[in-house]
């Protein structure tokens, strides 16, 4: 019997919609496959292996804590810099708060036998400008004599240094093919504008000095009024005792710390004087004076240290083997010094970790220049002591 039409277009319907489902079908399979991340290359396009992916049900939740480790970042930026900013301020007056916290044990001590704050304050803020005054006076005569030899003590460095003659005409042929004619006039030395950055960093120098001094006399003489203040800030009671531990804890740890490494420097320094005395260096006393102090940076200081007894040497010492005397000595010095005398002295109560030392050091002399290298150490000091008060002592144990 023949089809009719109604039945042949019936049947091409049905073939149009299995045609259909099929193609449905699979498209579906291909998403889900995708979706499950069992497609080639993942939901993403990526060839990794994932092991129990178990992503966050609720979204919500992590979108928050984004949030809110995002308002943290922008505080810290700006806080950053701030510090930047106001440094010619911020800077003597930190400054101040540490060295006033440093001698806060012997304020204490002074106050307890019956001795008036102001006397106090003032036998221990002119204790502080006595040492300035006598670092500046052994330090200024040695650095005002090499100062005025500056030129002939130039000619002598290159003339003992011309093993690097090739190396450095390397050099300056890499700078005539890479700088224009009008740039290369500019590499020489201006003392027009040397005696300028140098005015225009003693004008402000003079007036944190000032700032510094201010601050530390009016710090050492209101120490247990500021005490007070900070701990009735608070109006419970736990916060309050909580702020007198960290006060105390500061003071008795940055007091310690001053305490032992100025020790420390003081041997350093008089190996220092020592070495330079025996090889036959010019200023052995100001020469240990300035590795004692320098000693105060952690590893960017003994560094320093070196190139200055390897410059001197150089201009002292007709030969280059001469000259590398006196820096290889005190690096011995300095090496067991690190590995010995410091562990000896210290013990493991005082050990900070070297990372966090490295950074605070990299941070605070990006912000505040060498009087942040100073302060490095003993921010970390506060910063430490503040934290382990506020933190709770149980740790989250983490998966091997």
């Amino acid at each position: 019997m023949a089809e009719t039409s109604d039945e042949r277009s019936a049947g091409r319907r049905q073939r149009d919609t299995d045609q259909t489902d099929r193609a449905s079908r699979g498209r579906n399979g291909r998403v889900s496959a995708l979706r499950a991340g069992e497609g080639p290359g993942g939901r993403f396009g990526h060839g990794l292996e994932l092991h129990d992916r178990q992503p966050p049900e609720n979204t919500n939740a992590f979108w928050r804590d984004a949030a809110q480790f995002s308002t943290i970042g922008l505080f810290v930026i700006a806080s950053i810099g701030a510090l930047y900013l106001a440094r010619p301020v911020l800077m003597p007056t930190v400054a101040a708060f540490v060295i006033g916290f440093m001698l806060g044990p012997l304020s204490a001590w002074a106050r307890r036998i019956g001795l008036p704050p102001v006397l106090t304050a003032i036998v221990l803020w002119l204790s502080v400008v006595a040492v300035f005054y006598g670092i500046l006076a052994i330090l200024s005569a040695p650095a005002v004599e090499w100062i005025a030899r500056a030129p002939d003590i130039g000619a002598t460095i290159r003339e003992k240094l011309h093993l690097l003659d090739r190396p450095l005409a390397a050099l300056r042929d890499l700078r005539d093919a890479v700088l224009p004619e009008g740039e290369k006039a500019g590499l020489g030395v201006d003392l027009a504008g040397f005696l300028q950055t140098a005015f225009g960093f003693a004008t402000p120098a003079i007036g944190q000095f000032l700032i510094f001094f201010g601050a530390l006399f009016f710090v050492l003489l209101g120490r247990a009024q500021l005490r007070q203040v900070m701990v009735f800030f608070f109006s419970e009671r736990e916060a309050r005792l909580r702020t007198l531990k960290i006060l105390n804890d500061v003071e008795y740890n940055l007091t310690t710390y001053l305490s032992v490494v100025a020790v420390i420097n003081c041997i350093v320094g008089v190996a220092a004087a020592i070495v330079a005395w025996a090889t036959g260096l010019p200023s052995p006393l100001a020469l240990g004076l300035l590795a004692a102090i320098l000693n105060f940076i952690p590893y960017i200081g003994p560094l320093i240290m070196e190139l200055v007894l390897l410059a001197i040497g150089i201009v002292t010492f007709p030969s280059l083997a001469h000259a590398l005397i006196a820096p290889g000595l005190f690096l011995l010095f300095t090496t067991l010094e690190g590995h010995f005398i410091t562990p000896a002295i210290m013990g493991r109560r005082l050990t900070l970790n070297p990372l966090t030392v490295f950074l605070a050091l990299i941070f605070w002399t990006w912000m505040w220049g060498p009087v942040g290298a100073f302060l490095a150490v003993p921010l970390v000091i506060v910063a430490l002591v503040t934290f382990n008060h506020l933190t709770p002592d149980d740790d989250a144990a983490l998966p091997g």
